[in-house]
């Protein structure tokens, strides 16, 4: 691979396979296509996870060859690198292996979208970030509960409006009788 200037042209991770399989493949690349082929897909799908089908997204951000053993393959999966690269951004990737390395297995999934959601947090919002976000949810909690209280007063205060009504209502049907009119006519 060639060493290329700085461009602000963001630059291809990966332009061929030959880049992840073993150099045995690649020798053998030269050979026929029906072979090589064969080949290749043979010693990828040996060389890599077996969750995926390629390197996993962490292996081809950091340019680097996804072994069996890839802590991070069943994590960070080559169909959703964009995971990953934002983990990355916020929390580098030895950090992210050394935090894994430190779980159990049955934690590790949890723990990886914890980092993800967090470093998406903190990319939007770079000074409070979950905390930020947890501050906003409790204080719309807070306005709805204080809005539920008062449509709560209200709805008492229609009640008993109503049950006031009802009982002048059921005064003048039982102590004036039914054929009472108002000699406002």
């Amino acid at each position: 691979m060639e060493y290329t200037e700085k461009t602000t042209k963001p630059l291809k991770v990966f332009n061929s396979i030959h880049l992840f399989s073993s150099s045995s493949s690649s020798s053998s690349s030269s050979s026929s296509s029906s072979s090589s082929s064969s080949s290749s897909s043979s010693s990828r799908s040996s060389s890599f996870p077996a969750a995926s089908q390629g390197p996993c997204a962490a292996c081809k951000v950091l340019r680097r060859r996804c072994t069996e053993s890839c802590i991070l393959a069943p994590y960070f999966p080559s169909t959703k690198p964009f995971q990953f690269i934002t983990a990355h951004k916020v929390f580098g990737a030895s950090n992210i292996i050394k935090w894994l390395k430190e779980l159990p297995e049955s934690k590790r999934a949890d723990a990886v979208s914890s980092m993800v959601y967090e470093a998406n947090v903190r990319i939007h919002d770079p000074v409070y970030g979950c905390a930020g976000a947890i501050s906003k949810l409790q204080k719309q909690l807070n306005d709805l509960q204080a809005e539920l209280a008062v449509t709560q007063a209200e709805l008492l205060i229609m009640q008993c409006q109503q049950q006031q009504q009802n009982d002048i209502a059921s005064f003048y049907d039982r102590d004036l009788g039914s054929d009472w009119q108002p000699h406002c006519a």
